[in-house]
């Protein structure tokens, strides 16, 4: 670790507010053909372990959905300290574990998806329209919990990512491209999120 590296984390660690329990980063397929983009992504896994997080979610943006079956084979097999769970565009099966990568899943859709299940479950006569709150909107969504710190490299866009569960989330910009992003740049993240005071829509 570089002189500056070992500052960045003593800055971090003397700091007393808390670390982001849910971090997220959001990155493109593109991101993904860098050479050692996936080393990058197992370095970003343990690093957000490290500094204090429990659960992480990576949203991969697809433009190409012929890309999609080999980004699922791929992240499946990336190593990670945790648990992962893959969800694609196509299953919408809740994602529980303490890593959960979304390959090219629209946070439009996801959030209609869900309000499709709720529809029909009034419809049904299993949820009546007059208790339908935000825990029923949640417990349907594919990624229902939400990050504290979203982190998005390469440009000032969010990609239609997980349009409920960020209302809340701290936005952290920084132009470095994912195949250049190292320790400090997370540490940056991370350190900028600890300045800043939360208002959850206050």
């Amino acid at each position: 670790m570089g002189l500056y590296d070992q500052y960045l984390t003593a800055r971090v660690r003397r700091h007393d507010a808390d670390p982001p329990s849910h971090v997220a980063v959001v990155i493109t397929e593109r991101d993904l053909l860098e050479q050692g983009a996936y080393e990058t992504l197992e370095s970003f896994f343990q690093w957000a372990f490290d500094y204090g997080a429990e659960r992480i979610t990576v949203y991969v943006s697809v433009l190409d959905s012929g890309a999609v079956p080999t980004l699922e084979r791929e992240l499946e097999n990336v190593r990670a300290p945790r648990s992962i769970a893959v969800r694609g565009p196509d299953d919408l099966t809740p994602a529980d574990a303490p890593i959960q990568i979304s390959i090219g899943l629209g946070g439009k859709h996801e959030f209609a998806e869900a309000v499709r299940a709720v529809a029909e479950d009034v419809e049904a006569g299993t949820v009546s329209a007059a208790d339908i709150d935000e825990s029923e909107i949640e417990s349907r969504l594919v990624f229902p919990t939400d990050p504290d710190l979203v982190i998005k490299t390469g440009a000032e866009r969010l990609s239609d990512f997980m349009i409920w569960q960020s209302v809340y989330s701290e936005l952290y910009f920084t132009d470095v491209n994912w195949r250049d992003f190292r320790k400090r740049d997370y540490l940056r993240a991370i350190f900028d999120y600890k300045n800043r005071q939360r208002r959850f829509g206050r």
